[in-house]
Parts: C-alpha cells; sequence; structure tokens
C-alpha cells in the first residue's frame, strides 16, 4: 500500500517537481550548516556542546547548525521566537485580534511584522552567543575587533534570514511546513553518526542495553502517534430550518477536540525558560566581585542538579502546555459560532453553557496531553539515570519532533493525492 502510494506520488509530474525542489533546498541548508564562520575552533566548539546539555537542546532547534558554528549557527530559532512573541501579543492586543480575524490580508500582515521581529532577535542572540563562547574557557573564539564582531553578527544574522527564506519556499509547495522540515532534518542528519559512533564503540556486553534502548524508541514513537492523533469528538447538531419549499439543517457531526493542541510549542517555551538562567549566569563567571561569581556558580550548578533540572523542566513543560491551548483555543468562539450556524451540543444549551462545556472537556483531555509532553521532555535524563549511559540516550523531544512532521507530511500528500482523484473523475 506505501509503495504503491509512492509510486503514484512519483507519477505525479506537478508533485513529483515539488518533491525535488524541497529536497534540493535541503541539499542548500546541509551546506550552508558546514560553512563555519571563519576564526571558530571547530573542534573546541564541539568539546564545548558534549559538555553542556542547555546547549545541546538549543543545537536541536538551530538544525544542528550551531555545534559548528557555522553561517546557518541560530537555524530557524530566532523566528521561532518571533513567531511565539506575536501568537501572545494576539491574545494581550485587541487589534492585531481583529487583523488576525481578517483571514488571509491579515496574517500576511502579521507574517511580515514577525519577519521585521526576527532581524533584531537574530542580531541579539548571535551576540549572546559570540559573548557565551568567549566566556569558555577552550578558546573557541579568538578575541574579535569591532570590524569582525560586525561581520560575525550580520553573517549569522544574515544566515538566519535565508533560512527563514527557504522554509518559506518549502511552505508555498504545500508538501509539510518549511520550518518544521530544516528543524527535522537537522535532527535525521545526526542519525548516521550516532550510529557510526554506537558500532565503532560497540561491546557485545552492551547487546541487552542497545535492544533495551531500541525498544524505548519505538515505545516512545509508538506513543507520540497515539497522543498526536488522539482526539475526543464532541456530538453536534444542527437544527432543521424550513426555507420555501426546501429543508436544511438536521445533520448530525462532531467537532474534534485533540489531546495534545499545542504540538511541541510547550516544550518550546520550557526550553528558553530552562536555558535562560544558566547562559546569563555564564556571563558572570569572570565578574570582579566574588558575591557575583559564586551567584553565577550557584545557578550553574543548581540547573546541572538532575533531579531539579529535571522537575523544573516537566513542571514548565506541563504549565505551558495549559497556557498555549489557552491561547490558541477559544471555546467562547466556537459556542459563538455553532449557535449562529444553528447547531448546538445535545443536552447541553447554546452559548455560555457550551463555552463552559468545551473548556471543561479541553480541560481534563488536556491532563494527559499535559503529562505526556512532560515525561518525553524529561526521558533523557530518566534513561540516563537508570543506564548510566549518555551516549545512546533517546531524545524524546527530537522523536517528537520528527513524528510530528512526518504525519503533518504524510497527511499533506495524501490531501493533494486525494485533490487529484476527484480532479480526475
Amino acid at each position: 500500500m506505501v509503495l504503491q502510494k509512492i509510486i503514484q506520488l512519483w507519477k505525479i509530474k506537478d508533485l513529483r517537481n515539488k518533491i525535488v525542489y524541497i529536497f534540493g533546498m535541503l541539499v542548500i541548508f546541509r551546506i550552508a550548516a558546514h560553512i563555519p564562520v571563519p576564526g571558530v575552533d571547530v573542534s573546541a566548539l564541539k568539546d564545548f556542546f558534549a559538555g553542556n546539555q542547555f546547549l545541546g537542546l538549543l543545537n536541536i532547534f538551530s538544525g544542528g547548525g550551531m555545534e559548528n558554528f557555522s553561517v546557518v549557527a541560530l537555524g530557524v530559532a530566532p523566528y521561532i521566537t518571533a513567531s511565539i512573541i506575536f501568537q501572545l501579543l494576539v491574545m494581550i492586543i485587541p487589534k492585531l485580534e481583529e487583523m488576525q480575524r481578517e483571514g488571509e490580508a491579515g496574517q500576511r500582515k502579521i507574517n511580515q511584522w514577525t519577519r521585521m521581529l526576527t532581524i533584531p532577535l537574530a542580531i541579539m542572540q548571535s551576540y549572546a552567543m559570540i559573548a557565551l563562547l568567549r566566556q569558555s574557557q577552550l578558546q573557541i573564539i579568538p578575541e574579535l575587533d569591532i570590524y569582525k564582531l560586525i561581520t560575525t553578527i550580520t553573517t549569522v544574522t544574515a544566515g538566519t534570514i535565508f533560512l527563514m527564506w527557504i522554509g518559506e519556499l518549502i511552505t508555498e509547495k504545500k508538501i509539510g511546513n518549511g520550518i518544521s522540515i530544516l528543524i527535522f532534518v537537522g535532527i535525521v542528519v545526526r542519525i548516521p553518526e550516532i550510529l557510526r559512533n554506537t558500532m565503532a564503540t560497540f561491546d557485545p556486553e552492551q547487546l541487552i542495553s542497545l535492544l533495551v534502548f531500541a525498544a524505548i524508541a519505538v515505545i516512545t514513537i509508538v506513543g507520540v502517534v497515539i497522543i498526536n492523533e488522539g482526539q475526543r469528538n464532541i456530538p453536534i447538531s444542527y437544527a432543521r430550518r424550513v426555507r420555501g419549499m426546501k429543508m436544511y439543517g438536521g445533520v448530525d457531526t462532531h467537532l474534534p477536540l485533540r489531546v495534545n493542541q499545542a504540538g511541541v510549542i510547550p516544550i518550546i517555551f520550557a526550553i528558553s525558560i530552562v536555558l535562560f538562567p544558566p547562559m546569563v549566569a555564564q556571563f558572570f563567571l569572570r565578574a570582579n566581585s566574588q558575591i557575583i561569581v559564586k551567584a553565577a556558580e550557584f545557578v550553574i550548578a543548581v540547573f546541572e542538579n538532575q533531579v531539579f533540572y529535571g522537575v523544573f523542566y516537566f513542571l514548565l513543560v506541563f504549565g505551558f502546555t495549559y497556557f498555549y491551548t489557552a491561547v490558541i483555543f477559544h471555546p467562547d468562539r466556537i459556542a459563538e459560532n455553532l449557535q449562529k450556524q444553528g447547531g448546538f451540543i445535545p443536552g447541553i444549551r447554546p452559548g455560555n453553557h457550551t463555552a463552559n462545556y468545551l473548556q471543561q472537556t479541553s480541560t481534563r483531555i488536556l491532563l494527559a496531553g499535559a503529562l505526556f509532553l512532560g515525561l518525553i521532555a524529561v526521558l533523557p535524563l530518566v534513561v540516563r539515570a537508570f543506564s548510566g549511559s549518555a551516549s545512546l540516550v533517546i531524545g524524546g523531544t527530537s522523536i517528537l519532533i520528527v513524528v510530528s512532521v512526518v504525519i503533518e507530511i504524510v497527511q499533506q500528500v495524501q490531501s493533494q493525492l486525494t485533490m487529484r482523484d476527484y480532479e480526475g473523475l
């Protein structure tokens, strides 16, 4: 069945051209990710990333370009941050909320402002990254004069804008979200290196551990699919209406409420919060005041504590899942639209009663989604605690992103194939 779909997909010239085009864009992205910024000690940088779990998380969302400080070192992280900021502003500022309701025209304006905000965010993040690397004892980046500093920041910022442009070009082909695909590729290309390192250091005594890791990976993938596709169907009925000689309505359908409405966004929020204190503390390790140095060392030590880090990270993901769902899910609007269209939930009064019912139902369903996202986020820590090995730790966040992107691509490809089947009829 899958092979038939692939053959059918390849036979359609339009879809085949889109796939080749996207593949070409991804090749360009990977070439850019291997062009380091001049003057950077790449081997020292990799050692620095290997010993810092926080930067390892951030490297996921840069598409893997940060670990060698390439021209696209920041990846699409500034664009994601700008998108999150505007999603929050839409909820706070009524004018932006009205603009979003305008449809495609309003969304274009918000997208344009998001792109503009990406530039200053990329400049700030690139400077912060350079300052952080210069604080390291490994001499990753040499002393930079003002000209070289501006040149490096401009190069890295331009790399982010370049990736943002590539992502939007991929999105236009309607085979998955371009930004998500870039992150997906940055994760997948690391798999061969992991397998190669595993084979190079293979010990027959590790066979049981390898099988356990493989079983955990399979169970995690199955769990991600179940949670991503899981939904609660709320029954909706439409009243019969007679106009002239015709009857309208009288249809029974359902309103799907997804278990995981927030996707991977809560994990991104949580990573940003978890990364911030230790990264800021790094800047004060060489301060003149011993009190400030001691405070910075205390903050870093606290966040390096696996128990504190795991509990704090879990609670952040759990809380942000509810927070972000509240941002994107509006039961009052749904209840209002249902009432205008003559729809109602059997046994529930229209209006506020319907909105309250949807809110309560969503809150109960979301408990499973929030717990799952929290467990996925701390899965590497749990596996490391029980196995004592850090080389084969399963990245729950990476698996969540990969599976989510694959599901989205499959759904969009399936919809395009179905659309062409109808055109044939």
